[in-house]
């Protein structure tokens, strides 16, 4: 498992009370994708960029199609970039990876054969391990997941520090990026409540 499924695992947790956007999730399994490449080897980051290392693909098939996305030669892409052209659709990704995986599984909701289906986690050892970092407020989980908005009942003061430069610039990246989306998600509310008001007139 890697961070970026661990990520998706506790936010698709029942027990979180924050409802976790796609669009905001996306985002930072893009982030923690970028993280796990970093400590594999597989880039660096100088300032704001991303600069291909040479380590080998990772084992893992979504984590290997991210190291083949990062741009190899100059000029090298910053974060934010990456975040948002890897981040697009990427929870639906994880998703369908994590139901092929056997670690998700869709169920019907109520009684009727019908009814609308709804994903739920299976209890397995990728599940297990997922909870286990969680439970240890694993820092860099814990500052993706804040990110995101599960706080898991702790405070700000009580979020584990990050001790690396780097992890802390693409964490603080992630935090950023999602802020953006959320700008643009108000900003097409206030649009749109003013084109209704138009159409509906004094």
């Amino acid at each position: 498992m890697t961070t970026a499924k661990d990520l998706f695992i506790i936010a698709m947790d029942p027990e979180p009370e924050h409802t976790v956007g796609q669009g905001d999730l996306s985002l930072a399994l893009a982030g923690a994708e970028l993280l796990d490449l970093i400590g594999a080897g597989a880039i660096t980051v100088d300032g704001d960029l991303i600069v291909p290392g040479e380590a080998s693909a990772p084992d893992d098939r979504l984590l290997g199609e991210a190291a083949a996305l990062i741009t190899r030669q100059p000029p090298h892409e910053r974060i934010e970039d990456w975040l948002w052209r890897r981040g697009r659709d990427l929870s639906a990704t994880y998703q369908d990876a994590l139901e092929e995986a056997g670690e998700l599984t869709q169920k019907r909701s109520g009684r009727l054969p019908f009814g609308p289906k709804r994903v739920e986690l299976v209890d397995t050892p990728g599940r297990r391990r997922a909870a286990d970092r969680w439970a240890e407020a694993e820092p860099v989980l814990a500052a993706l997941a804040s990110a995101v908005g599960i706080d898991g009942g702790r405070s700000d003061d009580d979020e584990p520090p990050l001790d690396d430069e780097t992890v802390t610039a693409v964490v603080a990246t992630v935090h950023e990026a999602v802020m953006e989306l959320e700008s643009v998600r108000q900003r097409r509310t206030i649009e749109n409540t003013a084109f209704a008001n138009v159409w509906r007139g004094p």
